[in-house]
């Protein structure tokens, strides 16, 4: 009983099907893995433990350790499956790419803040938010984004807040 099949014996049929399927899969496509995103870039902590590293890999010593998901963080550089990210106190470090996820967040910056009903200073002040507190980014306008912590959402000005570029606009 034969165990293996030659070359020469394949069909006509399964060829061109092997080739069929080749063609399909160069013409589909790119995934969003395969696409380059853009460097900088803001991007939020995945867990409540990171560890940020001197370098880029396993081998580099862990110089801290974060402790808040969802901090927002900038990455400023990439080398492979690594990121260099800056947080807010222009802290520097390197990450595995799954410590961080692109859901966009924001740290209320300076004091306390009124977070308004809309991006209006005369606008009614739906709650204080205290600096240090993260909230999930919803949209940015010019001068204003709107942002959501504890279950409530209202505006800010982008200058109350860190985690956005200053003319990125997000819907």
């Amino acid at each position: 009983m034969r165990q293996f099949q030659r070359f020469g014996s394949t069909s006509a049929l399964a060829w061109t099907s092997l080739a069929l399927l080749l063609l399909v899969a160069a013409a589909a496509p790119a995934s969003a893995a395969d696409k380059a995103l853009p460097v900088p870039r803001f991007v939020a902590l995945r867990s409540d433990k990171v560890n940020v590293r001197t370098g880029p890999g396993d081998q580099y010593p862990i110089d801290w350790v974060y402790q808040r998901k969802d901090l927002p963080v900038e990455i400023v550089a990439e080398f492979q499956n690594w990121r260099k990210i800056r947080d807010a106190d222009g802290t520097v470090g390197w990450v595995h790419e799954r410590m961080v996820t692109g859901r966009r967040s924001v740290v209320v910056r300076g004091q306390v803040r009124a977070l308004h009903d809309e991006p209006k200073p005369e606008s009614a002040t739906v709650a204080r938010v205290e600096p240090g507190v993260i909230a999930k980014l919803l949209q940015c306008e010019p001068l204003w984004c709107r942002i959501e912590a504890s279950g409530v959402a209202g505006w800010l000005r982008r200058d109350e807040i860190w985690g956005v570029y200053p003319n990125e606009t997000i819907q």
